[in-house]
Order: structure tokens, then C-alpha cells, then sequence
């Protein structure tokens, strides 16, 4: 059996994380659970267990397929599009504060 595949490692980009935690949440006093890094333009979202699931809303208003973790110790990666998680070899990982 086929694992499944990310088609869009070509939308990766060397970004630099947008901040220190969810852009959202921040601007609105929300709270989030774990983070994610958007691997096309570096906005910081929470993830879909927090309570505003900003990292699925920003790929959902802006296309942007591809997060990666923001979590100590974690460097997997998640493609919106394909539905599949993933780790890139020889990717920098992301640690927030």
C-alpha cells in the first residue's frame, strides 16, 4: 500500500514565524492550545483544538496549504490540501518561546 503524499512542497518557503504565538488570539485575547507555522508565508495559528482553529481559517482564506509545528520538540509538518502529515529531512524547526 501507497502512503499518501503532500503535492505542494514547491508552496514551502523559508519563512520566519509571524510571532510568538497565534496572530489571532493575540489581537483578540484569545487562548490556543498548540501552534502552527504556515511553511508558505510564516503566519503563527493555533490549532484545530484551540478554540479560534486559526491556522485551518488561514488556509482556508488564503490557500496557503502547508503548516508546521510551533511546539518544542515537534518538526512534523501538515498538508491542508492532501490531508497528510509529513516530515521534511533537513528542515529547520520551530520552537515559540
Amino acid at each position: 500500500m501507497t502512503q499518501p503524499a503532500c503535492t505542494h512542497l514547491d508552496q514551502a518557503n523559508d519563512v520566519k514565524p509571524s510571532g510568538d504565538g497565534c496572530v489571532e488570539c493575540l489581537a483578540t485575547g484569545g487562548r490556543w492550545v498548540h501552534l502552527r507555522v504556515c511553511m508558505t508565508c510564516g503566519h503563527v495559528g493555533c490549532c484545530d483544538s484551540s478554540p479560534g482553529k486559526h491556522a485551518t481559517a488561514h488556509f482556508h482564506t488564503v490557500d496557503h496549504p502547508l503548516v508546521q509545528s510551533y511546539e518544542p520538540g515537534e518538526d512534523w509538518w501538515w498538508c491542508y490540501a492532501d490531508n497528510v502529515a509529513f516530515e521534511v529531512p533537513d528542515a529547520p524547526s520551530f520552537t515559540h518561546p
